[in-house]
Parts: C-alpha cells; sequence; structure tokens
C-alpha cells in the first residue's frame, strides 16, 4: 500500500490476489456450511410440492434453473441443468428426494411433458397436477434470484449459479416470514428466532 497525492493506493502481487482469492473461497465455503446447518435443523418439507424451470444464460450458454417449493411457498431445492428433458427431471426428482427423505402429497407442475414422464418412474403413485394457473405459486419463486443475477451481472459458471441460488434460497426460507399474515408482536418474535438461528450456526462455523 502506498499514499500518493492524499489517496491510497494499493499495490496487487501474486502473494495478494492469492490472498484474496484465499478469503473468497474460505467466505463461500463458510456461508455454504451455515446454509447445510439450517437445513439440516429445517427438517422435512412435505405436503404438496410446486416444480418449475426457467432459463439462465451463463457465458453465452442456456441453462435450466430448476426450482421446488411448498405450499407455504418455502424452498425445497435448485438444480442447475443444461437440460429440461426427461433424463433431466429424473436427476432434480431424486435430488429432491434425496434431499426431503420424505415424498409429496402432490406435486403441482406445467405442462412439460418431461415431469409426468419423470414422475412416472420415479414415484407413480403420486398425484400430478398440470392445471393453468396452478403453478404461480413457483413461477413467482423466480423472481428474487432474477433480481440477484442482474445486481451479479449474470452467472460466471453452472457450479456458481448452484451455489449461491441454493443458499439464497435456505436464507430466504429462514427470513421470509410472512408478515402480512401475522401481528406486529408476533412478527418480531420470529423475526429474532431467526436472527438467533443465523447467529447460532455463524458462530458454530467460527468457533471451529
Amino acid at each position: 500500500m502506498r499514499r500518493c497525492s492524499g489517496i491510497v493506493k494499493f499495490t496487487q502481487t501474486p502473494v495478494t490476489v492469492r490472498q484474496l482469492g484465499h478469503e473468497k473461497y474460505q467466505s463461500v465455503c463458510g456461508l455454504s456450511l451455515h446454509c447445510s446447518q439450517i437445513r439440516k435443523k429445517r427438517g422435512q418439507l412435505s405436503g404438496t410440492w410446486y416444480l418449475d424451470e426457467v432459463f439462465v444464460k451463463i457465458n453465452g450458454d442456456l441453462h435450466y434453473l430448476w426450482r421446488a417449493v411448498d405450499q407455504d411457498e418455502d424452498e425445497l431445492d435448485i438444480r442447475v441443468q443444461k437440460h429440461r428433458n426427461k433424463k433431466a427431471a429424473i436427476k432434480f426428482f431424486r435430488k429432491l428426494l434425496k434431499g426431503q427423505q420424505a415424498t409429496p402429497l402432490k406435486i403441482v407442475t406445467d405442462k412439460l411433458r418431461s415431469y409426468s414422464a419423470a414422475k412416472s418412474e420415479i414415484i407413480p403413485s403420486i398425484a400430478l397436477c398440470t392445471e393453468q394457473y396452478e403453478n404461480n405459486r413457483c413461477e413467482l419463486s423466480h423472481q428474487p434470484g432474477r433480481r440477484q443475477e442482474r445486481k451479479m451481472r449474470r452467472f460466471k459458471s453452472p457450479g456458481q449459479a448452484q451455489r449461491f441460488l441454493a443458499c439464497h434460497g435456505i436464507v430466504s426460507n429462514l427470513f421470509r416470514l410472512g408478515r402480512h399474515h401475522m401481528k406486529a408482536r408476533n412478527y418480531r418474535i420470529l423475526r429474532e428466532r431467526a436472527f438467533c438461528e443465523w447467529t447460532r450456526v455463524s458462530c458454530v462455523h467460527n468457533l471451529a
């Protein structure tokens, strides 16, 4: 670091660049660990699953972001994939079932045939609904991720998109309390619990 005409200038060297890269890697790993701790404590979110997919451009290539939410609009899981065919839908179903360790009562999707083909192979006994407007809950859940994508000037790789959006959904579940559904006093109590939970998992990681 050097001072010139009242302006502080930082001289970048290979050592400082490596240090900055290492600190960034540690912060990303720490956030992923926090989110995994929150996911474990959250437990299973069964009931009705709403599934949807949207396209995401990464380095000029078209990818698809698969997302699942429950009846309370809590995000269950996401997966970034190159395709939206039956094989991709099967991978997403398996990831969902492994993460939730439970099967839903009903699945709501759009009219993409990949969903029905994958469901018939993985969980044929579960009811599937493809009626118009029924899946608006999941379609609207893409909006926060889209806003973050614009702020970040698009994702740089599928791995970055997967890591960021997975953590973003878990943290959003923790702090999205449905303010308009409750009294102010109850909202303050739940918000305080959410901050306490975030502080708890953050402190556990920092002490480790």
